[in-house]
């Protein structure tokens, strides 16, 4: 697992419009909501990811960009982002390379069944590159003000 203070693992992934984005692009300009999620169009994962675009422009007050990754495909993002005019970049990491660097590709159990999968998970990243804040695990529901929230104290 990841730890908070530590350097961010450095990463380029392409988003929903096939653009390279690396966290190097950020690098002493804004700060990183770098967020994985399972699978686009979901309950718990759609709620969450509107609540991120609502909240986008009080993110951008704060100097601080949304990044949310799936193993999705680039065309899966596209159809999300449209379906629910949602105004923040979508990563896909169909590899898995970006869930692996951050450890969140884990093993679950449900129902008796263990697979592997993505643990709903955040990160905080400041503009040098530092981890702030590190969260496994974590639930949808209110995920994105409490981490405007956190970033607020910064």
């Amino acid at each position: 697992m990841l730890v908070k203070n530590q350097p961010a693992p450095e990463f380029s992934a392409i988003n929903q419009d096939q653009q390279l984005i690396s966290l190097t692009d950020f690098r002493g300009k804004r700060n990183v909501v770098l967020y994985f999620y399972p699978k686009d169009d979901t309950p718990g994962c759609t709620l969450e990811a509107n609540d991120f675009s609502h909240l986008a422009e009080e993110f951008a007050k704060l100097d601080t960009i949304i990044l949310g990754v799936s193993k999705d495909s680039c065309a899966s993002h596209q159809h999300f982002i449209e379906k629910y005019t949602l105004t923040i970049n979508l990563l896909a990491d169909i590899d898995g390379q970006l869930c692996e660097l951050y450890r969140v590709w884990q093993e679950k159990e449900k129902a008796g069944v263990k697979r592997m999968c993505i643990v709903r998970s955040t990160f905080l990243i400041d503009k040098q590159g530092i981890l702030r804040e590190v969260d496994y695990g974590v639930t949808p529901t209110n995920h994105a003000k409490a981490v405007l929230e956190k970033i607020k104290t910064w």
